[in-house]
């Protein structure tokens, strides 16, 4: 059991989820907004992406980026901010294979674009997925081949930023090992456990006590799942000594038929940590366990 983790919310994410729910965070303006709530509610690490103001889609413009950092900082809240690299690695595939291949709706960049905006800001923390894998959507791959995770990794290490490892299945966790025992990724590992994803490791028991075995020595970790399974896997995450992840990226709802903001997420969280009870833990201390550099 971890009794003192932290809390991440996820504010928005990339996917299609804004005709879904009307309080989905879309301009800078709502994203820095919703930080703030998220923060006050007791979260430690808000994790950070951008949506096309005009149309609500996925985005990874560095100026989009930069207001949102600039809102979140220059309102005084205290809290770890971890960017996205997440962004620029989707790819649709057609039927006739290598003949139309890129097909429509893909968005598929290298690495320095999906570095830019953490160049620029120098986050805390951002995300690194260590992989690639299928999606849920039809002929669609999410697409981070081993060089790219590479070269972001070191490109990240030379900016003091830390990568917060995204691990959707065993071959990912493989990978970042590997990373690690080179010395690419500092130690302490900052590791996440996503589960419930098309088509990654489910959102079970099982799949995650898999993965938590296969956690390099001294990782710092969350488990989470999307869905109606996100509180569930916020106490077996807790259970199994993990820290927890929140928020309107994973899970729309606060309950059925209710839909959720970021910071009742949050709150449920909370709940959950103290009625098992432990206690959560703010941004200071996360640093502290993380060693962190100084916030840009």
């Amino acid at each position: 059991m971890n009794w003192e983790p932290h809390i991440t919310c996820a504010l928005t994410g990339g996917g299609d989820v804004v005709g879904k729910h009307p309080g989905v965070p879309v301009t800078p303006a709502q994203i820095a907004s919703a930080a703030d709530e998220a923060a006050a509610a007791g979260a430690a690490i808000v994790h950070v992406h951008v949506r096309d103001p005009q149309t609500g889609e996925g985005s990874h413009d560095p100026a989009l980026f930069r207001e949102v950092v600039e809102r979140v900082r220059g309102s005084g809240t205290d809290v770890v901010l971890n960017l996205t690299t997440g962004m620029g690695g989707d790819l649709f595939v057609g039927p006739r294979g290598s003949e139309d291949v890129p097909a429509e709706g893909s968005d598929f960049v290298g690495p320095a674009e999906r570095m830019a905006h953490v160049a620029e800001l120098l986050p805390e923390i951002c995300s690194l997925d260590c992989g690639s894998m299928d999606m849920g959507s039809e002929g669609m791959l999410y697409v981070n081949p081993p060089q790219h995770v590479r070269v972001m990794a070191e490109r990240m290490r030379e900016l003091g930023v830390k990568p917060e490892l995204e691990v959707f299945d065993l071959g990912h966790l493989r990978f970042a090992r590997t990373l690690i025992d080179e010395g690419v990724i500092e130690r302490p590992p900052l590791v996440q456990l996503c589960l419930g994803i098309p088509w990654g490791a489910p959102a079970t028991t099982g799949a995650m006590k898999a993965l938590v075995d296969e956690l390099p020595d001294g990782a710092v970790w969350t488990g989470f799942g999307i869905g109606r399974l996100e509180m569930p896997m916020v106490a077996q995450s807790l259970v199994l000594g993990g820290n927890v992840r929140v928020g309107l990226e994973d899970n729309l709802y606060l309950s059925r038929g209710r839909l959720a903001t970021n910071a009742e997420l949050v709150t449920r969280a909370v709940e959950i940590v103290e009625r098992l009870g432990g206690r959560v833990v703010g941004p200071g201390e996360v640093r502290k366990r993380l060693s962190l550099r100084s916030p840009a």
